[in-house]
């Protein structure tokens, strides 16, 4: 391993990064959530300016692998060089970016920012499904079912689905496109707790390793589904420079250190909170009104995370 300051301690499959406790994931949780609340709006752009699917996925990887190997090259800590964490590596980058990324852009074609928000924010229950069969560690208990549920009214309430407003114009190839990727994302979450997290590397690492395998899987199938890429204008371009470097580079080094500090399961649920910041940065940048279910569907939230972060007695922590 080469220095830097994301050195790891190997603890059975729950390694910690240095100088993180257990109690300090929570400002990062946050950064996550809003890095990713923002995401959707990156995706819209992109596609709206005829990016084609595969190719908003391509350069989220590449821009991300690129600003996570500077990363790594600026601490000057190296890549895992072992054949097993290469190849959880390629499985965890098809899970979790090449494949959900693509079917996001697609479903994005077809439905509106604000209801792939919404089917996004059902991740945790995937991860739960998944956990149960892949990560012993992540058992079902009362708690973390009842704060899934109540993370789930939040996200119903922050929407105001009542008057139908998250359903109009979808398409149902474009939610099937989107339920699709969440579950790829609750495989992966489950599949990087259980046999990626706890690997010799740092979070910065890991994660390079993985967009880096992500960009080459892509790499070798954009041009066959999509063709050559063409410039798309400089506000998409931008927009795809920013959700990979920030979204896909910078945010997958939070990802993997809340995944091993928290769980699994705790790290899936980031998707209750990225329809808030969503809907934050739309009444900020297109001055869209904020009404009273949006502060009360925040706080539901927050309560349902809190519920589902309860610990059992019965069940041992990661």
């Amino acid at each position: 391993m080469g220095s830097g300051t994301s050195g790891t301690r190997a603890a059975g499959t729950g390694t910690v990064d240095a100088g993180i406790g257990r109690e300090r994931w929570l400002p990062e949780f946050v950064a996550l959530s809003a890095i990713w609340g923002a995401s959707f709006a990156l995706i819209k752009v992109g596609v709206d300016a005829g990016v084609p699917p595969v190719w908003v996925a391509l350069w989220r990887c590449l821009f991300g692998a690129l600003a996570l190997l500077g990363y790594c090259a600026v601490l000057r800590v190296r890549l895992p060089r072992d054949r097993v964490t290469w190849a959880h590596a390629s499985v965890i980058a098809a899970l979790l970016n090449s494949v959900p990324f693509t079917l996001l852009a697609f479903g994005e074609q077809r439905v509106s920012s604000v209801l792939a928000g919404v089917l996004n924010a059902t991740t945790p229950l995937a991860t739960l499904l998944f956990g149960l069969a892949l990560v012993p560690a992540e058992r079902l208990t009362r708690w973390r079912v009842a704060g899934l549920v109540i993370g789930f009214l939040g996200v119903a309430c922050l929407l105001g689905v009542w008057r139908g407003e998250a359903l109009g114009g979808a398409t149902l190839g474009g939610a099937l496109a989107c339920l699709a990727a969440t579950l790829c994302y609750g495989a992966g979450f489950s599949y990087t707790r259980r046999w990626y997290a706890g690997r010799d590397g740092s979070a910065a690492a890991l994660s390079a390793l993985q967009i880096g395998c992500a960009t080459v899987q892509l790499v070798l199938v954009a041009p066959w589904l999509a063709g050559l890429p063409h410039w798309p204008g400089p506000p998409a371009a931008l927009a795809m420079l920013v959700l990979g470097a920030l979204g896909t580079g910078y945010a997958y080094i939070l990802n993997l250190r809340v995944i091993r500090v928290a769980g699994s399961t705790m790290a899936a649920s980031v998707t209750y909170l990225t329809p808030v910041w969503s809907t934050l940065i739309g009444a900020w940048l297109l001055s869209e009104p904020v009404g009273w279910n949006t502060l009360l569907g925040a706080a539901i939230l927050v309560a349902g995370i809190a519920i589902a972060r309860r610990p059992s007695a019965r069940v041992s922590r990661p």
